[in-house]
């Protein structure tokens, strides 16, 4: 009998929030589940770390699932250094982060404490894959992606990642049953335009509200937010490796040295 997988599971909305409820249910059927997860939401948290502060875990036992799961007071790539270096004793075979509740489509991939976890995983040497659901809604409906859900972790699980390399996965907010397929997409050019809300407290403080709208500037009919668009799951395979390597040979030919 061959050996199941294990996987740990991981989120930037916390430990009980329905998406990575759904993505427990999904990978029990797949392998052996650890889960190390906030405590509290941490989205857009990024890569941040905890540095100057206690970090706490604690053994939860929120539903009947066969997993084990931990919730720590740390940011999602806290999670990953913990289960890494002080939870388990061995290497995951994979890590899978969400599902989260919102795009991390295009530039949102550098905000976004889910794909953050995926990627410290990737920096541990963990295959690794954040998915996330066009849906701010925490009613939102994670049913119809199970299927796709298991689908890609399987295939991550059997052919592996290049070294360097983790997934970002998008499914677009559509009626139920109509996700068209998967496309394999690269990022779209795009930002955020931001605004802030300016107010006063009753002590006569300004304080602020971040608001915005993001803006596609890409027109391109490969990339996610198209695929997002147009009714497609979208994978974008991303790399840790932030080196421009294009800009090399030019930033070799300034007289640096003279």
């Amino acid at each position: 009998m061959s050996k199941k997988p294990l996987i740990l599971v991981t989120n930037d909305d916390g430990i009980t929030a329905p998406g990575i409820r759904t993505l427990i249910k999904v990978m029990n059927k797949i392998g052996d589940v650890i889960v190390v997860a906030p405590d509290s939401p941490q989205s857009g948290m990024g890569h941040a770390i905890t540095v100057d502060a206690t970090l706490h875990v604690r053994r939860e036992h929120i539903d009947n699932g066969p997993q084990i799961e931990y919730s720590t007071s740390g940011t999602p790539a806290d999670c990953i250094k913990l289960a890494k270096n002080e939870i388990l004793n061995q290497t995951p075979d994979l890590c899978v982060s969400g599902i989260n509740h919102g795009s991390n489509s295009s530039i949102n991939v550098i905000y976004s404490g889910t794909m953050s976890a995926a990627i410290e995983a990737g920096i541990e040497g963990i295959p690794a894959i954040g998915f996330s659901l066009c849906d701010y809604s925490y009613e939102a409906i994670f049913d119809d992606l199970e299927k796709y859900v298991q689908t890609i972790a399987e295939n991550v699980l059997e052919h592996g990642l290049t070294d360097g390399v983790v997934l970002n996965v998008n499914f677009p907010k559509v009626e139920k049953g109509a996700i068209k397929g998967i496309k394999i997409c690269r990022q779209a050019r795009g930002n955020w335009e931001e605004t802030f809300d300016k107010r006063q407290n009753p002590q006569g403080k300004d304080y602020y509200w971040l608001s915005g709208k993001f803006v596609n500037l890409d027109k391109g009919e490969d990339t996610d937010d198209w695929a997002l668009n147009n009714g497609y799951a979208s994978i974008v395979p991303v790399h840790f490796d932030l080196t421009a390597h294009h800009s090399i040979q030019q930033l070799n030919s300034w007289s640096l040295n003279d």
